[in-house]
């Protein structure tokens, strides 16, 4: 009798090594996920043939293969071990403190290649609340990735997230906007995270697997096995997930021209404003960051980078604009802000800091403290701001700085 080892999720699915299945993962940021947390199980399949009834009971061939099926168990155990990430539950406490659970940080200094993390944490920064950053890898209990703990109280999804926190915290970069500008941030919101995500979750994960597996962060003998297996079972989910979708049922040119389309829309959008709903920030802008980070700065030489540090370079230095002001630890290249035909020169080679507690408290301008501060309660204040208040904000600064970094190029 064969045997063959697999792995059980926390919901009714299993799926066997050996065999062409796919093991669903949150690497690619969707907030649709299976837990990653289970079990080794051994499960009896067919006699194939006979063969190991030919092979007879006392057939030195039968122990062979007892001893060798043994061996590949106990490989398979200890692979899943290291693939699971096995480890002691810790307790947390979240009295007063943020906690935000996250996958960990990629290779290339950017601080998640999920979108839905980095809006998140942005957004943390945005409006001036302290947290800490738990890369546990665990996803909430309903299968989401972020999530948050706050005073032993959870939310997950990005979009309960942010009315978990306006509701217990008072914070809204949203108060300065009209019905109408709410509308329309929601509209948008929904094309990003519903239309575009998948397109650029497609061109990491499908198009681009091999580029992007070598960002994934890992240590130990086996490194590149499982960089390699989870990749490319993290690609074959995204596909899955696509076709249930229906995006993922064209093909390429045309995932690549709806992708076009949106980041066209998002480029008309914005203009030349400083955010996406004019000079005050707001949560749409956490948003759009999140998703035109990873075609900035995971994916050189592709159709998105070359789209957003090109012809929409408008988008370009919006990223450029957040990534300065609410992430002074992430350095970036000066040539990585345009696209010059190189994919080498797009990465940077300088990794982002670790810094796990961070408050930006007392940092911000008087026009942005207005526009979030009303009803905000602080958490307990923390080490000094990494802000940098010298970072031009105006529109000015802003045209200054395009001219200096990319004069050759027309926006």
């Amino acid at each position: 009798m064969y045997w063959a080892a697999g792995f059980a999720s926390s919901r009714p699915c299993v799926v066997e090594l050996g065999r062409n299945h796919s093991l669903p993962l949150g690497l690619c940021g969707s907030e649709q996920q299976q837990s990653l947390y289970g079990y080794i199980i051994a499960v009896p399949l067919q006699d194939y043939g006979g063969i190991m009834s030919a092979l007879g009971s006392d057939s030195w061939w039968k122990k062979t293969l007892y001893i060798t099926g043994g061996a590949l168990l106990a490989a398979a155990a200890y692979l899943l071990h290291e693939l699971l990430a096995i480890r002691k539950e810790q307790e947390l406490d979240s009295k007063d403190a943020i906690i935000l659970h996250q996958f960990s940080r990629p290779k290339n200094g950017v601080p998640s290649l999920s979108p839905f993390c980095l809006k998140i944490e942005t957004y943390l920064r945005m409006v001036d609340l302290p947290y800490q950053n738990y890369f546990d890898g665990k996803l909430s209990p309903q299968g989401k990735m972020p999530w948050i703990e706050y005073n032993h109280e959870q939310a997950s999804g990005s979009e309960f997230i942010v009315d978990f926190l306006e509701e217990k915290l008072g914070v809204n970069l949203n108060n300065n906007l009209t019905p109408q500008e709410r509308a329309v941030s929601r509209a948008v919101t929904k094309m990003v995270e519903e239309h575009l995500y998948w397109t650029i979750a497609y061109c990491q994960w499908v198009d681009n697997l091999e580029e992007t597996q070598k960002l994934l962060a890992m240590s130990g003998p086996l490194s590149d096995t499982l960089k390699w297996l989870l990749s490319h079972l993290n690609g074959s989910m995204v596909r899955r997930e696509m076709y249930g979708h229906g995006i993922g049922r064209f093909s390429k040119d045309e995932i690549y021209a709806l992708m076009e389309k949106d980041m066209r829309t998002l480029a008309t959008l914005l203009g030349d404003k400083k955010y996406f709903m004019g000079s005050k920030m707001s949560t749409l802008d956490a948003t759009v960051f999140g998703h035109l980070a990873q075609a900035m700065w995971t994916l050189p030489g592709t159709r998105p980078e070359q789209l957003i540090k090109g012809e929409l370079i408008n988008l370009a230095m919006f990223c450029e604009r957040m990534r300065r002001r609410f992430w002074p630890e992430w350095f970036v290249d000066v040539e990585d802000l345009y696209y010059d035909g190189d994919s080498e020169s797009s990465v940077s080679p300088t990794g982002l800091l670790d810094l796990g507690l961070f408050s930006r408290t007392d940092t911000l301008d008087d026009s942005d403290a207005s526009s979030h501060s009303a009803g905000h309660t602080h958490l307990p204040d923390s080490d000094h701001s990494l802000f940098d208040s010298d970072v031009g904000t105006g529109s000015d600064n802003d045209a200054q700085f395009k001219e200096e970094l990319i004069p050759d190029l027309e926006v």
